[in-house]
């Protein structure tokens, strides 16, 4: 590929720095040990170099900052033990281009025996006439936070005035880092080349840089990355090139962005255009399906949403596909959304998760909510701009069944949980030490999505609404926003609701706030009028207030409940003879999924009911996607039904990934197949990533005594403490809420 230039254009000379206009302060993490709220941060540039042998990142952050008050004492920063930082140094900043980094000789590299480590990269900033050209070397210090981080405190000059433009200098390298996922070629599809990508989401990027490690703070960010001869290195930019003569990629996203969403992965990746302004990245053998599953479609998404909510602006949509082990299902990184290749297989499951990850360029990447306390901001806007789209697009049929399903899985979320937990609340208190992942739940998507859907109600026509939404992004773009934000914008969009009474009660509680707001109308310290429902629906536990109509769906759920309600009725006989008469195999995956889960909630069935079962479909679903199969199989260890558990075992032996095989083991261990287990994990566990297998390790333990640890000692399992915790029951699995139940899109 060609050198190109993918750096900011440097300014012109500038006299002092101008005092920029006020700004509001981040809303107060909790989740956060950083000092943000005292300086503002106007960009970082990242030198990278990556170690696969060795499972260790160098790197090297410049920090671009004003304190926004006179004399600060100290910068504190998030970071983690898994970073260990090298120096930290401090340089006045002049109008200059980016710094461009020095790296390490070419050599060996550092396997996993002795020997001293390169160096970090060093930065090499432009020689400017009259600049400050020497770095002054700071002190620091690295002090607890949390379980999931550290706080970095690095001292700064005492002459340093407000808002005078500085940099702070950080070398550091990171090994076994929560953000960092390095994988062997053996955990590849190819097999050819090792693996590496991060995972943010929420509080994992300290472990991959220090920084304000909140959706708080956005900036722009450079990065210059050095990786092995022949891997292809992507991040979440919106410029990018591979210099050739220096052996280097080169990043620019030109639009502020919190830190989580600072994305890398890196691979034997190749590219395929799939639109104008889209194309799609995966390993040489996963090339072919991943074009003919989304040429053409993903334009089609892109321009409805355009339509919907206003111009796309991150520039290109790229998809990048990556191995089983990824976490999660998606992640919407700003310019190239990542998406686990295992759900390739499940077309209809494809299509959500992508879309629901393009709505995010809107909900979520351009507006974000300041605080994890309010992800409903983020994640219950995308999963309502995703249905819009869908509608637009495949109808409202399809997007029924589809909310019907997920509504389906709260409501057994709801039942499990119980009504009272804290945790269904669409504005969670986030209590210091919690892990923010933790809060990822259903209610932040579909609780979200119906409190969504109740205010486009309210408007009384959903095309208004659209007009207020992207009139919303349009006020907020590259910012972050609380609660207040939106239901201000909201009232002040639709007046004639101030002075409507919708429903008399008013609930109790706060909507956070940067500061006092005037409250016309409503209970005493509340912001908003009491006419609406907007308190109960942010603070009170429970399902919904209210859920949309769905019976634009009927001609596809219906089946649904009808077959459900034949197998369940008597006598066994009559009903089994009308169900086989039903052809599933022409349903839509999410018509077969909602059938299934049904028969899974009413679990263990009647013996005879789930021989019948089996008779009619185990062959039929062995032939369907990934997401069909698990259900029929969960269906099958419920029960205890040992005439398919050779499926299981087969299922388990060609699954890597950790939403197809935790919900699985969490299911045999909470039964009699406990034994049949350990043994499926004995003969794969070779094949899973270190973490899925720790976890695994965890659910099997249980049980088992002190001590105990199948396939490791005990001192492995010690190893999950540096974990990501993105899912529930990702940190003590206890089978009561499986993966299946999660959207884990995030």
């Amino acid at each position: 590929m060609a050198a190109q230039c993918c750096c900011r254009k440097a300014p012109g000379a500038e006299a002092a720095p101008a005092r920029p206009p006020p700004e509001p302060p981040p809303a107060l993490d909790v989740a956060s040990a950083s000092s943000a709220q005292l300086f503002r941060l106007r960009h970082l540039q990242l030198g990278l170099e990556l170690r696969p042998e060795a499972r260790e990142l160098a790197g090297c952050l410049v920090l671009e900052l004003c304190a926004l008050r006179p004399a600060p004492r100290a910068l504190v920063l998030d970071t983690h033990p898994a970073l260990r930082l090298h120096s930290a140094a401090y340089r006045r900043a002049p109008a200059e281009p980016p710094c461009a980094f020095a790296f390490a000789a070419p050599g060996p590299g550092r396997g996993p025996g002795p020997g001293p480590a390169p160096p970090p990269p060093l930065p090499a900033f432009p020689e400017a006439p009259g600049a400050e050209p020497a770095c002054c070397p700071l002190a620091f210090r690295v002090d607890p936070f949390t379980d999931y981080g550290s706080s970095l405190t690095v001292t700064l000059p005492p002459e340093l005035q407000a808002h005078q433009p500085f940099q702070i200098i950080l070398r550091y390298t990171s090994t076994d880092a929560p953000a960092i996922w390095w994988l062997d070629p053996e955990l590849t599809y190819g097999s050819a080349k090792p693996f590496v990508f991060t995972q943010g989401h929420s509080v994992c990027n300290r472990s991959f840089f220090p920084c304000f490690d909140t959706p708080a703070v956005k900036c722009t960010y450079s990065a210059v990355v050095k990786a092995p001869s022949g891997v292809q290195v992507l991040m979440s930019a919106t410029q990018s090139a591979y210099v050739e003569e220096e052996g280097v990629y080169r990043f620019y996203m030109e639009h502020p962005v919190p830190a989580y969403l600072v994305a890398l992965v890196a691979g034997d990746l190749q590219p395929a255009d799939i639109g104008p302004r889209s194309r799609v990245w995966a390993e040489p053998c996963l090339l072919p399906t991943a074009t003919s599953k989304l040429s053409g479609v993903v334009e089609q998404w892109l321009s409805a949403a355009e339509r919907l909510y206003g111009p796309y602006m991150w520039g290109r949509y790229d998809i990048v596909f990556l191995p089983p082990s990824f976490p999660i299902v998606a992640m919407e990184n700003p310019c190239l959304t990542f998406v686990i290749s295992s759900i390739l297989e499940c077309d209809e499951f494809l299509i959500i998760d992508v879309i629901h990850e393009v709505a995010h360029s809107w909900f979520g990447n351009a507006v974000t909510n300041a605080t994890w306390e309010e992800m409903w901001l983020s994640e219950g806007l995308a999963t309502y701009a995703q249905r819009r789209i869908t509608t637009e697009t495949y109808g409202a049929a399809f997007t029924c069944l589809e909310t019907a399903f997920r509504l389906d899985a709260l409501h057994r979320q709801m039942k499990l949980l119980g009504e009272d937990s804290p945790v269904s609340k669409l504005q969670v208190k986030l209590e210091p030490g919690v892990n923010p992942s933790h809060l990822m739940n259903l209610f932040t998507y579909e609780k979200g999505y119906c409190f969504v859907y109740y205010l486009s109600q309210l408007c009384g026509d959903p095309q208004r609404f659209d007009d207020f939404l992207r009139a919303y992004v349009e006020k907020y773009k590259f910012t972050s926003v609380v609660a207040q934000d939106l239901l201000d914008s909201f009232l002040s969009f639709f007046p004639e609701l101030k002075e409507q009474s919708v429903d008399c009660r008013a609930g109790s509680g706060t909507v956070m706030t940067r500061g006092p707001l005037p409250s016309p109308v409503g209970t005493p310290g509340s912001h908003l009028p009491a006419g609406l429902e907007f308190e109960r629906w942010l603070n009170a536990t429970g399902p919904p207030l209210a859920e949309p109509d769905l019976s634009q769906g009927s001609s596809l759920t219906r089946p649904v409940e009808a077959l459900f309600q034949l197998w369940t009725a008597e006598p066994l006989d009559q009903a089994a003879a009308s169900a086989s008469a039903i052809d599933i195999s022409k349903w839509r995956t999410f018509q077969t999924a909602l059938f299934l889960d049904r028969l899974l909630d009413g679990s263990p069935l009647p013996q005879e009911v789930v021989t019948s079962l089996s008779k009619c479909y185990s062959s039929l679903l062995d032939s369907m996607n990934a997401e069909i199969r698990i259900r029929w199989l969960q269906i099958v260890v419920r029960n205890d039904y040992y005439p398919d558990l050779h499926r299981v075992r087969r299922f388990l032996e060609s699954q890597m990934s950790r939403m197809y095989t935790i919900p699985l083991y969490e299911d045999l261990c909470t039964g009699a197949l406990k034994s049949f287990a350990l043994e499926v994990f004995y003969q794969t566990q070779g094949r899973l990533h270190p973490n899925l297998r720790r976890t695994i390790q965890q659910i099997l333990s249980q049980g088992l005594g002190p001590g105990a640890e199948p396939g490791g000692t005990g001192a492995d399992a010690e190893g999950d403490a540096h974990t990501p915790a993105l899912l529930l029951g990702d940190e003590a699995p206890s089978g009561a809420i499986s993966l299946r139940d999660v959207n884990v899109s995030a």
